[in-house]
């Protein structure tokens, strides 16, 4: 008894011909009743078409039997996706304007949720993006620092209150972990949360060569109790500028631009004599904004003292440096009157900016 063959070609032309069909009725099923209806006639287990040819597979030559059945199993998976597309699509336009007879696509749509960037990111982002137009860079550095780039390098003597323990947060643990590891610290240079992004200054100077120009903006660390205008972390902007003949008039030129910069319009701004172990002269800058003088930060020409600690010629070289908090600008700018605002978390509250 003879056994009829089917050719390969024409095997292949039935599973084209059948995966149009398929695709079309996926394709124009309008309700899921249509496309369940669809699925049975295509891929029912039992008499379903890609079922019935798959049978005929036993029918192929010997041969052509893996072309055949590769061909198979391309289009059982084309069809299969053209049912899942279908099914998506249907399932997200349940509710849409092809079922809805009362849709009226006039009407505006619903506004995503999406988060906002919390003040102090928004406020650090137009800092940076306001001093690489007058020219400086942007520099980083450790948060953990030793005694010597917080106090020793910055003119600040041992005696200095700025020193004391209970102004600062030492990290005994992390002196111990250092130790362990063969890194060479002692008792007179011990680990501790930096207190002023003035460190970032004392690094970059340390390893490159006048002219300097640059910014550090990041979070800085005090055991101050909280209130409205204090946090234990809060967040510093510094900048220095190291070159010959540099000025105290640079410096307020600079601090000029940075105002009307950040506040808009020509803001007033006025410098007073202060006193800053690391600049001489110093002086406390303070903007006219709302109807009243407000103090921003600190600001003088770096102290010769600190140029030679970092290996820089006080006789060849001068610099300015200022600080100024980050937390304090933001508060100014959007007329928030207590700090610890912005450390809770409230979405109520952060959701205004």
């Amino acid at each position: 008894m003879s056994v009829t063959t089917m050719p390969l070609d024409q095997f292949v032309n039935d599973l084209k011909q059948m995966l149009t069909e398929a695709s079309t009725a996926f394709d124009g099923a309008q309700t899921t009743d249509d496309l369940d209806a669809a699925r049975i006639e295509f891929l029912g287990a039992k008499k379903g078409r890609l079922k019935a040819i798959q049978k005929s597979l036993g029918s192929i030559d010997k041969a052509d039997k893996p072309a055949a059945g590769k061909e198979l199993n391309a289009t059982k998976n084309a069809i299969n996706a053209a049912f899942e597309s279908a099914k998506e699509r249907l399932a997200g336009g349940a509710s849409g304007p092809s079922n809805d007879p009362n849709f009226d696509p006039t009407l505006p749509g619903q506004r995503p949720l999406i988060g906002n960037l919390h003040p102090i990111t928004q406020t650090i982002n137009e800092l940076k993006d306001i001093m690489g137009r007058l020219g400086f860079t942007h520099a980083e550095g450790p948060e953990i620092e030793d005694d010597y780039h917080n106090f020793k390098a910055l003119n600040i003597p041992t005696s200095h209150p700025a020193r004391d323990p209970l102004d600062n947060f030492y990290l005994h643990t992390a002196q111990a972990q250092a130790d362990s590891i063969g890194k060479e610290l002692h008792n007179d240079n011990p680990l501790l949360l930096r207190s002023q992004t003035s460190t970032v200054q004392i690094r970059v100077m340390e390893t490159t060569k006048p002219p300097v120009r640059i910014f550090s903006l990041g979070r800085v660390y005090r055991p101050d109790t909280p209130d409205w205008s204090h946090y234990p972390m809060f967040h510093q902007m510094e900048g220095l500028m190291v070159d010959e003949n540099v000025t105290l008039a640079d410096l307020k030129t600079v601090l000029k631009l940075f105002a009307q910069s950040y506040l808009g319009g020509d803001v007033p701004i006025r410098i007073r004599p202060s006193f800053f172990p690391f600049t001489e002269p110093s002086v406390e800058a303070d903007y006219f904004w709302d109807g009243k003088w407000v103090e921003f930060g600190g600001a003088g020409i770096v102290d010769p003292n600190v140029l030679s600690a970092v290996g820089y010629d006080p006789e060849a070289v001068t610099g300015f440096a200022f600080g100024l908090g980050v937390e304090r600008l933001c508060m100014i700018r959007h007329q928030i009157t207590d700090i610890r605002y912005l450390f809770t978390n409230d979405v109520r509250f952060l959701r205004q900016f």
